[in-house]
């Protein structure tokens, strides 16, 4: 299995009202994406951090290869989720995939 894992950090300009709408709506268009993505076993978003946190969200996905996230990196719905609400909304991405 390969574990994918993204952490990301809203937009300054984004009020806090607003980021907690772009939280909410990422998690709920990421976390709709189970069942649909060939070899996704496990999506979930983290939106509620400690103030110690220096990330706004944490996306936390299980696969069951890296052929599998590889298809869910293209896949249109998943593309649709990225460029509908996440990539216009953050400033930074850090990735880390690693094989469990």
């Amino acid at each position: 299995m390969v574990k994918h894992i993204i952490l990301w950090q809203l937009k300054d300009e984004l009020s806090g009202e607003e980021k907690a709408k772009v939280r909410a709506d990422i998690k709920v268009g990421l976390e709709g994406l189970a069942g649909k993505i060939p070899g996704l076993i496990d999506i979930h978003v983290q939106t509620e951090m400690l103030d110690s946190s220096n990330a706004d969200l944490m996306l936390d996905s299980t696969f069951e290869d890296s052929d599998s996230l590889k298809g869910y990196a293209v896949h249109p719905e998943h593309v649709a989720v990225a460029d509908g609400v996440v990539r216009p909304n953050t400033k930074s991405r850090v990735c880390i995939d690693y094989e469990v």
